[in-house]
């Protein structure tokens, strides 16, 4: 069977999808996903403002996490109403996907969102070891990149069969980004293959009904500036980019091209990979710099003069914009997830954010969200 009928046909076998207004859900689920049915009209968005980020039940931060926690983090995510689930080939070399996958295939699949990346096609390969990867565990597969058309529409297929589930919904071009160390300049030269590869292949899934949206999965904000000029996205995952530690390139010069064309963006890393919930940990590496060091200083400060929780707030000002149409945490437990789902819904003072601007904390024209 041929790449283009072994989709179709998975499509087929998922069922009819409907539109994310007839779902309702507990209050976590039902408060978020109005939010995204407000902007049904533009392209498409999940269908929860909560999201569930998959890097820890990948092994991410060198930890060895086990397949029932991942799964009852999951769960604990799912009673609390969450309903938009991100993974990638890349978490854990396959462990994230397959994980993930395992507690989705029993869900109806018209009550979910789910989104996975191309960018990596995983070989089978016993013990694979290489020196800086971010995983914990036993990963049996290694990788090569490959943005052509085939490369992404065969991504595209193992990750189904990794997830054991039927379709996706949204596919981001994943690590297509200057910081990515594999690539260092080079960058410029796969995001060439991708504009005439998977960018073009991707907008043909979309259009067959294959997909419902597609977009890059990047750590700066180039790669995305780039591929709103060559290419026709429909949502960014902008990770390490809008975040209490920082966010003023995103604010103001992503975010306004994203509204003229009616994209959103999802945020990934709100809590700069656990630093803003007390981690010992800066985004993906062990050094802390000093500026994000003495913001968190200032940060808990102002979170102790209104006795907020600096977690909380930090997910709610990551979700307050109204181009934002999900946040991902992570979670490696099932207190974790129901953590991050529970604060979505908490009620902040106006007065926390007022002092946060007058300080100059976060800028002045950063969208906060109402008490």
């Amino acid at each position: 069977m041929d790449r283009r009928k072994f989709i179709t046909n998975s499509l087929m076998l998922s069922g009819a999808l409907v539109t994310a207004g007839t779902l309702g859900y507990a209050s976590t689920g039902t408060h978020n996903m109005q939010k995204n049915m407000t902007d049904q009209g533009k392209k498409f968005r999940p269908l929860t403002l909560s999201g569930f980020g998959g890097v820890a039940i990948g092994n991410g931060f060198a930890k060895d996490n086990k397949d029932i926690p991942s799964l009852e983090a999951m769960d604990a995510a799912w009673q609390a109403g969450v309903r938009y689930y991100d993974t990638s080939p890349w978490y854990g070399l396959g462990i994230s996907e397959r994980r993930m996958g395992l507690y989705l295939k029993d869900k109806n699949r018209e009550d979910y969102t789910i989104s996975t990346k191309i960018g990596r096609l995983l070989h089978p390969e016993d013990n694979f070891k290489k020196p800086g990867l971010q995983w914990g565990g036993q990963m049996n597969a290694s990788y090569t990149y490959d943005y052509s058309a085939a490369g992404a529409r065969k991504s595209v297929e193992d990750s189904l069969q990794r997830l054991g589930i039927g379709s996706l919904d949204i596919v981001f071009v994943h690590d297509l980004s200057p910081d990515n160390g594999d690539m260092g300049k080079d960058w410029v030269k796969y995001f060439e293959e991708a504009k005439n590869g998977a960018f073009v292949e991707l907008t043909k899934m979309r259009e067959e009904g294959l997909i419902k949206g597609w977009g890059l999965g990047v750590n700066t904000i180039e790669p995305m500036l780039k591929a709103m000029e060559v290419a026709d996205p429909d949502i960014f995952l902008s990770a390490c980019q809008y975040s209490l530690i920082v966010h003023e390139d995103d604010l103001n010069q992503v975010f306004p091209k994203v509204a003229e064309k009616g994209i959103s963006i999802v945020v990934g890393a709100p809590l700069c990979a656990g630093f803003l919930a007390g981690k010992g940990r800066y985004l993906y590496g062990k050094t802390i710099p000093d500026f994000a060091a003495e913001k968190l200083v200032a940060l808990r400060k102002v979170a102790d003069n209104h006795q907020v929780d600096l977690r909380t707030a930090a997910l709610q000002f990551s979700a307050a914009p109204d181009v934002v149409s999900a946040v991902i945490p992570g979670a490696s437990s099932a207190e974790q997830a129901t953590a991050n789902a529970a604060s979505f819904e908490a009620k902040i003072p106006n007065g926390f954010w007022e002092e946060l601007k007058a300080e100059k904390l976060i800028a002045a024209n950063a969208p906060v969200p109402n008490a």
